[in-house]
């Protein structure tokens, strides 16, 4: 009885140890297939993150070639920009190479070592009790391990693909740098050709300068006009001082709302007016240039602005209706540069920013020069340079 007794604890015993050697291979299996899909899913994403850097790098490389072929259509790259961009190129390459480098120790790292494998033998012994929780589980694995095998190929073989872009990418690295050397041979000659047209451009700047102080010279005739009024006439007429014109106050010249000269006025009006024309056609420095003399009318702001219109237009025709009267039109053949025209309210005259209405109510005789608007056109483009 004690014989069967140790007999069927004999065999219990060798079942159990046999049961745990099997459940501690299982564990073992289990652990590594675990580890190797861990460490393919890292050497994945590696991979994917290296892709992406070799294709941002290849991506500056053209267009920093893209930008060279541009500059070197240019005249004005100088010598340590072309410096600066080699040196770029240099640091490119250098990142390349640690590229390469970190790749080649990535692939290293796939392997597992003596003493990792060791660690995981010690935990497969720590987790013997364990087993039996997953004997249910081993078929199910043995369908997910033969489904990362398949995934574990298809892998190698995007390896594969990845070195094939890498040895592209290189290549093409290479004709690049074939470029650049080209570029750089095409820009030391457009620095020598720039070299050569300096001095030719020195020459049109010295010549537009000339250019330039004649135009001013020319439009500074109008000043020198007014100044010889200022110069001939002195302080017994009232000159403006930017225009030059000749103000007559009409006050003493018409009537309130009147547009009838007054027979008192005319004769200071003559007077005023032929010295201010004989000014003008004295000086043979004015004469040349003179094309119009203008009679301008202008009234204060009471009122409408056509009823105001139609006073200064009057005035300054009644002005020169008698101003054509005179011998001294006749004498002079100026007949045709006398122009009237009216004003309205439109030019006030204003002291302290409010409108002085006496003075504003006025007669205007004025010059105008020959080709006076281009000269103002002139004069304001070269004060804007």
């Amino acid at each position: 009885m004690f014989n069967k007794k140790n007999n069927n604890s004999d065999s219990s015993n060798f079942w159990i140890s046999y049961a745990d050697l099997m459940a501690g291979l299982l564990f073992v299996f289990i652990l590594l297939i675990g580890a190797i899909i861990v460490k393919s899913s890292i050497l994945k994403n590696s991979l994917k993150t290296k892709e992406s850097i070799l294709k941002n790098q290849t991506e500056v490389l053209e267009k920093q070639s893209n930008n060279l072929e541009k500059q070197s259509e240019t005249i004005h790259i100088k010598d340590e920009e072309i410096q600066k961009l080699k040196n770029l190129l240099a640091q490119r390459e250098e990142k390349l190479e640690q590229t390469n480098e970190k790749l080649i120790v990535s692939a290293k790292t796939l392997e597992l070592r003596d003493n990792e494998i060791e660690k995981l033998n010690q935990l497969l012994l720590a987790q013997n009790s364990k087993i039996d929780e997953y004997s249910n589980k081993i078929i199910i694995l043995q369908n997910i391990t033969n489904e990362y095998n398949s995934s574990i190929q298809n892998q190698e073989m995007e390896l594969e693909d990845y070195k094939n872009r890498v040895l592209l990418l290189s290549n093409n690295l290479t004709k690049q740098e074939e470029k650049l050397k080209l570029n750089d041979k095409k820009l030391l000659e457009l620095l020598k050709a720039l070299d050569n047209k300096q001095t030719k451009y020195d020459e049109l700047i010295a010549k537009l300068q000339e250019q330039k102080s004649k135009i001013k010279s020319l439009t500074g005739i109008k000043l020198k006009v007014i100044a010889e009024l200022k110069k001939a006439l002195g302080k017994n007429i009232n000159i403006d001082k930017k225009s030059g014109s000749l103000r007559l106050s009409s006050n003493i010249l018409f009537d309130k709302g009147s547009a009838v000269l007054k027979e008192g006025a005319k004769a200071e009006l003559k007077s005023n007016f032929i010295k201010y024309v004989n000014a003008l056609l004295s000086n043979k420095n004015i004469a040349d240039h003179l094309d119009k003399i203008i009679i301008e009318g202008h009234t204060d702001s009471d009122g409408g602005y056509l009823y105001n219109l139609e006073l200064s237009q009057k005035r300054a025709y009644a002005v020169m209706n008698y101003l054509l009267t005179l011998d001294y039109i006749k004498k002079h053949n100026i007949k045709s540069k006398l122009v009237a025209s009216g004003r309205s309210y439109l030019d006030p005259i204003k002291k302290n920013g409010v409108e002085d209405k006496d003075a504003s109510r006025r007669i205007e005789i004025k010059f105008r020069l020959k080709n006076q608007d281009a000269m103002y056109e002139i004069e304001r483009i070269l004060d804007a340079d």
